[in-house]
């Protein structure tokens, strides 16, 4: 209270001028994984935006609402297109916090690539990391798929369908349900795992699309100069931690954070540490 009778401290709230205003918000663009669409970021989103920040979170392209059909999408790079077109799109001198999880970090790595100069930071949540100088494919599915082989039944009840594309090398798969509740859901809510097994859709992994296959694609001037962090889930049952970690110790200079208690769908079963997580990430790239 100041000699006029003023309070001082009300004035400048009202203002706007108070020092625990927070700052400007930052834009965070979500990529989703295989099978899912832009609807398993709704905790994720909600949160972010409640905290002033801008989310963009498209679905790639014949996935969630997204309005193509699983067989027009021919390639990697249409598959990919809303995540590239969103990026791209960011106004002159904004650099958006990339979000990967799961297949969705391909698709990130190859944003990154395109457009190192609108990435803050590139963060791969339990997300497929690619390696500079190795194709897509071979460092992250090509591997994933040789270390889960020695269970056999890792993917209970997952199917492979009939590809109806022949442009299309490789067969769309659909996840089980029971897989979903074992592997990815098992510490997410019964509603949100009713939820995922009422959304999820059948998709691609384009593994042998020539863009995948291609290792001159990731280079140290493009995706190799952004900031990239990878957030290690330890009770990730869908992509076992010590593959995580394989991954990461192909990419030197990688960081590592961790979130504890979470699944494979950390968005869903712990939202509130990983958005923490994410803003963290985030402030650190404006320092």
């Amino acid at each position: 209270m100041d000699a006029n009778g003023h309070d001082k401290q009300q004035e400048e709230e009202a203002a706007g001028h108070n020092h625990r205003r927070p700052r400007r918000g930052h834009h965070f663009v979500l990529a989703h994984g295989l099978c899912h669409g832009a609807w398993c970021w709704y905790k994720a989103a909600t949160a972010l935006r409640r905290a002033g920040h801008a989310v963009t979170a498209p679905d790639m392209a014949g996935c969630g609402a997204h309005p193509a059909r699983l067989a027009d999408v021919r390639g990697f790079e249409e598959y990919s297109r809303p995540l590239l077109d969103a990026v791209a799109a960011l106004p002159e001198g904004e650099r958006a916090v990339l979000v990967a999880h799961s297949h969705g970090g391909c698709g990130v790595a190859l944003a990154a690539e395109r457009f190192p100069d609108k990435v803050a930071a590139a963060v791969f949540v339990t997300a497929s990391l690619p390696a500079v100088g190795r194709s897509m494919a071979a460092a992250t599915t090509d591997e994933y798929l040789r270390f889960i082989a020695e269970e056999p039944d890792f993917f209970l009840d997952t199917k492979q369908l009939q590809q109806e594309n022949p442009e299309i090398p490789g067969n769309p798969i659909i996840f089980g349900q029971n897989f979903m509740a074992q592997r990815l859901y098992q510490l997410c809510s019964p509603e949100d795992l009713t939820l995922g097994m009422s959304l999820v859709q059948p998709a691609n992994r384009f593994n042998e699309d020539s863009l995948m296959r291609d290792e001159k694609v990731l280079t140290e001037t493009g995706y190799g100069s952004t900031r990239r962090v990878f957030v290690v889930i330890e009770d990730d049952f869908g992509i076992p931690v010590e593959f995580q970690r394989r991954m990461v110790a192909q990419s030197p200079g990688v960081e590592v954070e961790e979130i504890a208690g979470a699944d494979h769908m950390v968005m869903l079963s712990r939202p509130q540490e990983l958005v923490e997580l994410l803003v963290r990430i985030a402030n650190k790239c404006s320092e």
